[in-house]
């Protein structure tokens, strides 16, 4: 039973035969292997074209800056998961992957579509009357404005600054920069309160700018993650923290439940 429309079987991504891998009309072996980097990789496999030096900056810049986060949950599902699977390193790497959502990481998916809605005003209403909706539409219903405020960083998100640098010193800084500081700008008004811009607000605005398609722009923070689990399991095979991670959760929540006469939770 087919489900939705399947008028092309097609893919342009790869093919291959007995002597020859293809990758988006590349030889893999004769033009890509040892002649670019991953980071250019990720590019072609997304657009099909190669980086500009630009863009390729651009987007090795917010992979750096979003990688490595600490002990965040997605890092502690991944590392309790070895713990009890020490054999499964994939199955680690996905659970800490599947902890990637709209609270942790994918504020980036969320803060680039506000940009582009407001941007895709702007032709029929000034910058400021585009955002001031579509803010007003998020507070409207309860929504946070994605990408800005930080439980740490409250004041200035470090990150934010180098990577709207980076974009500069490239060349690349446009629209959608210009936006992501007027929504900074205006927080205040609609929110009632200061809510500084964070990296995941930043990682939007310069790739937008870059001409990173938005579509995929929820893949960078989890293509860059990956590496950091990567990270963390191989330091949890050599000096495993996992189960202490366990201990410490189940160790801080209280039992406030029923219970029989003469019964007192255990300690652990």
């Amino acid at each position: 039973m087919k489900i939705g429309p399947q008028a092309q079987r097609s893919s342009a991504i790869s093919a291959s035969n007995a002597e020859t891998i293809v990758v988006r009309g590349r030889d893999l072996c004769g033009e890509l292997v040892g002649s670019i980097s991953f980071t250019d990789h990720m590019w072609l496999l997304i657009t099909g074209q190669l980086p500009g030096a630009a863009q390729r900056r651009v987007l090795d810049a917010t992979l750096v800056a979003i990688a490595e986060h600490g002990l965040v949950p997605s890092v502690a599902a991944s590392r309790m998961t070895l713990a009890a699977a020490p054999e499964a390193l994939q199955g680690a790497v996905a659970a800490g992957i599947l902890g990637c959502g709209s609270v942790i990481l994918g504020s980036a998916e969320s803060a680039a579509r506000l940009f582009a809605g407001i941007v895709a005003r702007m032709p029929t209403e000034s910058p400021d009357a585009a955002a001031r909706a579509l803010l007003g539409e998020l507070r409207a219903a309860r929504r946070p404005v994605p990408g800005y405020g930080h439980p740490l960083h409250k004041r200035s998100d470090p990150r934010v600054a180098r990577l709207l640098s980076v974009a500069t010193e490239s060349g690349v800084a446009g629209k959608h920069m210009e936006v992501a500081g007027m929504v900074e700008r205006l927080v205040p008004d609609i929110w009632g309160k200061p809510l500084a811009m964070n990296v995941s607000a930043a990682i939007a605005a310069v790739l937008l700018d870059a001409g990173y398609p938005l579509l995929a722009v929820k893949g960078v923070p989890i293509l860059a993650r990956t590496a950091s689990l990567i990270a963390h399991l191989t330091e949890e095979q050599q000096r495993p923290i996992g189960f202490i991670l366990a201990d410490s959760g189940a160790s801080a929540i209280e039992y406030d439940g029923q219970r029989p006469d003469g019964f007192e939770p255990g300690e652990g």
